[in-house]
């Protein structure tokens, strides 16, 4: 079994992103590949990308694993990370799969994912997901993440 280790809030879940990047030795024009669900997952690669932004990667959004509507991030001043035109996968030394990909209802499997992600075998994988997703849809059995961030957004309080 991997170490594990306990951090709280977002920066929880982006320290040991950007750790783990530069460890790895990630430099200015390497290449990071997030796939994610449209929408929701989106947000989440925002921030992950705007962790590392200081390393001046290429950093691209795959929406399922549709590598053809690629879209290239970019820095926004006064934003974060944008999604900013079409984008060509060259090469990454990571792909990130996003969390939201094993929920159920999404137009995804497991296969699919490991299929796209294993055409790259010397990129780093790593997984970011919320409330033990990949292991509830039992996607750990089928993808070894060299890191895995598996953050809890539990309780959820609303006042009305």
């Amino acid at each position: 079994m991997k170490q594990k280790e306990v951090f709280q809030g977002v920066p929880g879940m982006l320290r040991p992103f950007k750790e783990f990047i530069e460890k790895k030795g990630m430099k200015a024009g390497d290449q990071v590949v997030y796939y994610g669900c449209p929408g929701t997952c989106t947000p989440f690669v925002e921030l992950l990308g705007f962790a590392v932004r200081s390393l001046e990667l290429s950093q691209v959004f795959v929406p399922y694993v549709d590598e053809s509507k690629a879209q290239k991030l970019a820095l926004v001043p006064d934003i974060g990370m944008q999604a900013k035109g079409a984008a060509k996968i060259a090469n990454p030394a990571a792909v990130v799969v996003m969390g939201g990909l094993s929920m159920p209802n999404v137009p995804v499997t497991v296969d699919q994912v490991k299929s796209a992600i294993t055409k790259y075998p010397d990129a780093a994988t790593i997984g970011i997901c919320f409330m033990n997703m990949f292991e509830k849809a039992g996607w750990l059995k089928s993808i070894e993440f060299d890191l895995l961030i598996d953050a809890s957004i539990d309780p959820v309080n609303v006042w009305r």
